[in-house]
């Protein structure tokens, strides 16, 4: 089947109306009609060829959501007519280790991305979101909450689970201080989903002017970290904190606020190394870590949890023909907190 799309013709070449050709559905398969396509940071390194190996023409976006228009013959879990999602893979090997134990993002094969990568037989290239379709194999594709609204709904698949993994990980509930650091994509959704868990969130940010946004969402104490005093008027504060920030800071600043046994998880990608002393880790039995989105089982447990307490992302929808411009602000933050693609345009 056919499908409209917009992708990068090359490395940093603006992303244009394009055809695609999707795959037949097979047995196991399901074909949706997409609905909205979030826009991911990391959609923008990979269209400009920021994160090494990168194939084109490139159709990016890991954040979507859609109406089944078509099953296999043994699929089970999904009907025509349902919602549903697919975020950051569309296929594992699923008989290694780490899928057994649902962590298909870690596949010892390695785990098919939804674009910029292959299918499992390595030769046939995946094609993301930015599409008006696409055909995933049913275990990679997520019920959606049929509470929520949708434009809202596909930052979770990313954004939301990146940030929803660490929280559950390191034991984020009621009466832990919890700590995000940056108010964006990322650090919008730990802020929600902490505050949701019970937890005392502060908002950890350079920009004064986003405080009254973080209250909004759910944080209870704001941190203005271009004010050294920050620093010190907190120190030793926090059980937990999310660090979403992509951009070079000093770790060392931050581990000084945890509490003894406290950790800092970092979903936030620097492009440059950051010298952090080992003091640092040793004085309070400290921890910093990483965690990358999350599985499947994962996935869908943001998206439960998510519909039990009405928690969307924040987004401004757009048409297709704005997404050089919506990249655009997104490198300059001018965004509150996603951009969420109005599939529907994209036959426009």
């Amino acid at each position: 089947m056919q499908t409209r799309v917009y992708a990068a013709p090359s490395a940093g070449a603006p992303l244009a109306p394009s055809t695609i050709d999707r795959r037949a559905v097979g047995p196991r398969d399901v074909q949706l009609e997409i609905l909205f396509s979030g826009i991911c940071h990391s959609d923008i390194h990979q269209a400009r060829g920021e994160w090494g190996k990168a194939a084109f023409p490139m159709v990016p976006g890991h954040e979507i959501v859609g109406r089944v228009t078509a099953i296999g013959s043994e699929v089970t879990k999904f009907a025509i007519g349902d919602l549903g999602g697919v975020g950051c893979l569309v296929d594992s090997c699923r008989s290694c280790t780490h899928c057994g134990e649902d962590h298909e993002q870690f596949c010892e094969r390695g785990a098919a991305p939804t674009y910029n990568g292959t299918e499992m037989d390595r030769a046939t290239p995946t094609y993301g979101g930015y599409a008006q379709h696409v055909v995933v194999t049913e275990h990679f594709v997520l019920k959606v909450p049929t509470n929520l609204e949708l434009s809202g709904v596909a930052p979770l698949l990313c954004a939301g689970v990146t940030t929803y993994s660490p929280l559950r990980q390191y034991g984020c509930k009621a009466g832990m201080r919890v700590g995000v650091v940056g108010l964006g994509g990322l650090g919008h959704m730990a802020v929600k989903l902490a505050a949701a868990m019970g937890a005392e969130v502060t908002m950890l940010s350079t920009s004064p002017s986003k405080q009254a946004d973080a209250a909004r969402l759910g944080a209870t104490e704001f941190g203005l970290t271009s004010d050294a005093a920050t620093f010190k008027r907190l120190g030793g504060r926090f059980d937990l904190l999310i660090d979403t920030v992509s951009a070079k800071h000093d770790y060392n600043a931050y581990l000084r606020l945890l509490r003894p046994f406290g950790t800092m998880v970092c979903v936030g990608a620097p492009p440059e190394p950051s010298p952090m002393a080992a003091f640092s880790l040793i004085g309070g039995n400290k921890r910093i870590a990483g965690s990358a989105i999350g599985g499947i089982r994962e996935t869908q447990e943001v998206l439960d949890f998510c519909g039990e307490r009405g928690i969307v992302a924040d987004v401004e929808v757009i048409a297709a023909n704005q997404i050089n411009l919506a990249y655009e602000r997104t490198i300059k933050g001018d965004v509150r907190y996603r951009f969420s693609i109005d599939a529907r345009t994209f036959a426009s």
